[in-house]
C-alpha cells in the first residue's frame, strides 16, 4: 500500500496519516516530523528549514529529497508506506515517480484532504500545543479549546503557540501552497490516481471516509499488481538461470522411429560434353594506308619532223 496523502497546511492530512499507520501497519514518512527533528537537532539542514519554515516558506527541494530517497531505502518502507508532506511540487512528484519505478513500488493512490480556506486559518493561527513534550496534547482556541486558558487539561503544563502559526505567515503558506502544491491534483488525477477526502468534520468520520476511498481504490489495485510483480518475477527467475554457467534441466524426449529411406535412383547417365567451338581466329588490325604520292607531270611531246620529199630519179 502505497500512498501519498496531500491537503493544505492544517488540513489534519498528518491525524489521518497517523490512525492509516495503526490500522495497516505500514509507516509514515512525514517531511514536516523529519524537518522539525533536524531543527530541534540544530543540524545544519535544520537551521536552513527552520529559517525557510519562519519566512512561511517552502523547504528547497535540495534539502527534503535526498533525505526522502534515504528513508524509502528502508527495510519498514518496502511493504507499503504513506507519504505525508511530499512531493510539494511537480518536480518532486516526477523524481518520486522515477525513484518509485526503479525500487518497484510505483504509486497507487494520491488522497487529497480537501478543506476550505477559512477554516483552515482558524484550525492555524489557533493551535496551541502542550509545552511538556511527555503529554504533547493538541488544542485548538477556536474548536478544542482548553478547560483552562493557556493549560494542558492533562497534565497542566503551559500551552505553546508555534512561531509559524501567526496569520502572516499562515497566509504565506496558504498562498504557496495554492501555486506550487495545488498543481500536482491535476497531476495526479491525469495518472487517475486521485481520490478526495473532506476535511471537516469529527475525526472519526473523516477516517472511515478515507479508509473506504482507499479499499475501493487499492484492494483491487493491489491484486492486480501482485500478479504483474509475480510475472516479472518469474522473467527475472527465468533470466538468471539462463545465464552462462548454469546448466538448464533438459526434459526427456522419447526418441522418434526412424523414418523409411526412399529407393535409390539408378544414377543417371552421363550426358556427352559438345566439343567446344573453335573461336575465329582474330584477323591481324589492317595497317594504316600510306598515302598516295602524287604523279609528276607528264612531259610536253615533241611536234614530230616533217619527211623530206623524195628526189625523183
Amino acid at each position: 500500500m502505497r500512498i501519498v496523502l496531500l491537503g493544505a497546511p492544517g488540513s489534519g492530512k498528518g491525524t489521518q496519516a497517523k490512525q492509516l499507520v495503526q490500522k495497516y501497519q505500514i509507516p509514515q514518512i512525514s517531511t514536516g516530523d523529519l524537518l522539525r527533528a533536524e531543527v530541534a537537532a540544530g543540524s545544519e539542514l535544520g537551521r536552513k528549514a527552520k529559517s525557510a519554515m519562519d519566512a512561511g516558506q517552502l523547504v528547497t527541494d535540495e534539502i527534503v529529497l535526498g533525505m526522502i530517497q534515504s528513508r524509502l531505502a528502508k527495510p519498514d518502507a518496502k511493504g507499503g508506506f504513506i507519504l505525508d508532506g511530499f512531493p510539494r511540487n511537480i518536480p518532486q512528484a516526477q523524481s518520486l515517480d522515477s525513484m518509485l519505478a526503479r525500487l518497484g513500488q510505483p504509486l497507487q493512490l494520491a488522497l487529497l484532504v480537501d478543506v476550505d480556506n477559512e477554516v483552515l486559518m482558524k484550525r492555524l493561527t489557533g493551535r496551541r500545543s502542550c509545552g511538556n513534550s511527555a503529554c504533547g496534547a493538541i488544542y485548538n482556541i477556536y474548536f478544542t479549546p482548553p478547560k483552562s486558558p493557556g493549560k494542558c487539561d492533562k497534565c497542566g503544563s503551559g500551552l505553546q503557540h508555534r512561531s509559524d502559526d501567526n496569520e502572516d505567515t499562515v497566509r504565506k503558506r496558504l498562498t504557496v501552497y495554492e501555486q506550487q502544491t495545488a498543481p500536482l491534483i491535476s497531476y495526479y488525477r491525469a495518472q487517475g490516481k486521485l481520490r478526495t477526502a473532506k476535511g471537516v468534520g469529527a475525526i472519526a468520520d473523516i477516517f472511515k471516509n478515507v479508509v473506504d476511498i482507499i479499499e475501493a481504490q487499492i484492494r483491487p489495485l493491489a491484486s492486480v499488481m501482485s500478479k504483474i510483480e509475480a510475472g516479472q518475477a518469474a522473467k527475472v527467475a527465468a533470466a538468471k538461470a539462463a545465464r552462462p554457467g548454469r546448466v538448464k534441466p533438459v526434459k526427456a524426449v522419447a526418441p522418434k522411429p526412424a523414418a523409411a529411406k526412399p529407393a535409390a535412383k539408378a544414377p543417371a547417365k552421363p550426358t556427352p560434353k559438345k566439343p567446344a567451338a573453335k573461336k575465329p581466329a582474330r584477323k591481324p588490325a589492317a595497317k594504316p594506308k600510306k598515302p598516295a604520292k602524287k604523279a609528276a607531270p607528264k612531259k610536253k611531246a615533241k611536234p614530230a619532223k616533217k619527211a623530206k620529199p623524195k628526189k625523183s630519179k
